[in-house]
């Protein structure tokens, strides 16, 4: 168990420390999705971030029981990363007049936010393997192969719709 102000010496205690992160960035991406659902205009982002926002209570479930199985503190650990990712994609929306181009933002932001996702879960998955936690490490791999099907669901959509409605906007005089 790694607790503030605690230094690491072991790849359990790492991946304890990685997962108190991941607990936390989940939560935060958690919060946020929901605003984001909404501002989206095309139906087909908003049922594929529905069924994001689904994997994410799964994935916030399924960590609460590895955080409890490894008894660690249920001090969440702020993820940076994760607030920064979200700050910028809110600031980008904020200056998207058009509601197409609002959408393209939106998948762009979410896209960079689900790449972080795939390579923590993926690297998670890793350090559980070596260190031969079965279930910890299936979890994880789970939680990345859900990360890269939403991601090609993204890509997919970005390329037959998003993109092609925010390169020519229909706009107002």
């Amino acid at each position: 168990m790694v607790q503030e102000n605690q230094t690491i010496s072991t790849l359990h205690q790492l991946l304890d420390y990685e997962a108190g992160k991941f607990s936390s960035a989940e939560h935060q991406l958690h919060r946020e999705l929901q605003q984001w659902i909404n501002t989206a205009s095309s139906v087909k982002l908003k049922a594929v971030l529905q069924r994001y926002l689904h994997d994410i209570e799964n994935h916030l479930q399924q960590m609460d029981e590895f955080i409890k199985q490894e008894s660690l503190m249920s001090v969440r650990l702020n993820s940076r990363l994760m607030k920064a990712y979200i700050d910028e994609t809110n600031e980008t929306l904020l200056v998207c007049s058009d509601p197409e181009v609002k959408d393209a933002c939106l998948l762009a932001g979410i896209q960079l936010i689900n790449h972080y996702k795939i390579s923590a879960y993926g690297t998670a998955a890793a350090f559980a393997n070596a260190l031969e936690m079965g279930k910890a490490a299936q979890f994880f791999h789970q939680a990345e192969v859900n990360e890269k099907q939403i991601d090609d669901r993204l890509s997919q959509l970005a390329l037959y719709e998003i993109n092609s409605r925010a390169k020519a906007p229909i706009t107002l005089p």
